[in-house]
């Protein structure tokens, strides 16, 4: 009996089931970054930017005490995780970074809402194109992905654990491998063009 006879669809098209599911490229979900214990690295580091990003606004003394305090609060959740992640990057709301050790983002990328970094995870300068990486909204980027230039990964897509990304990745591609290699949404992996044979 064939899958089709059965009433099942081997790639389902979108549906209202799935896109009401889907985590928005657009809308930052805050709940994604609230401290789930008070040992929570990744969470605390990215709480010590936003504080400061929010203090920098503030002139005075209360914003000065603030910049302060959260720089320091910065420096000791940077040396516990041993990221890379300046004070003045531009992040969209609702980033996770549940495993931080080893993330390394340049001060001119920009991050979308709704992204999940894992360790090992560079963006920086260097590849084909000058500038820094402009990433979507809900991008999800594997661990020990380098993304590299000027280069614009859309909403929705997905890096693969190691690949080295220097050329734009349409919006819910995938893109694998050294030099990176992008699926396009709704597309077949075929392994056989990975094999090492």
């Amino acid at each position: 009996m064939s899958v089709a006879s059965r009433g099942v669809e081997r790639n389902p098209g979108p549906s209202s089931a799935h896109t009401a599911n889907e985590v928005s490229s657009v809308e930052p979900d805050w709940s994604r970054e609230q401290l789930r214990a008070a040992w929570d690295p990744g969470r605390q580091l990215l709480r010590s930017i936003r504080q400061y990003q929010a203090f920098a606004l503030q002139s005075g003394p209360i914003g000065f005490l603030g910049r302060y305090w959260n720089v320091l609060m910065h420096r000791f959740w940077s040396a516990i995780t041993g990221a890379d992640i300046p004070l003045n990057v531009s992040i969209g709301g609702g980033l996770l970074i549940p495993h931080p050790n080893g993330i390394v983002i340049h001060p001119d990328a920009t991050i979308g809402p709704n992204c999940l970094i894992f360790h090992q995870v560079t963006l920086g300068t260097g590849g084909t194109k000058t500038g820094s990486p402009q990433v979507g909204g809900h991008v999800d980027i594997g661990a020990g992905a380098k993304v590299l230039g000027g280069i614009r990964l859309g909403d929705h897509c997905k890096i693969g654990a190691n690949a080295v990304v220097l050329a734009d990745v349409p919006p819910g591609a995938t893109a694998v491998g050294i030099p990176a290699r992008v699926i396009p949404a709704g597309a077949e992996l075929d392994t056989e063009q990975f094999s090492t044979r």
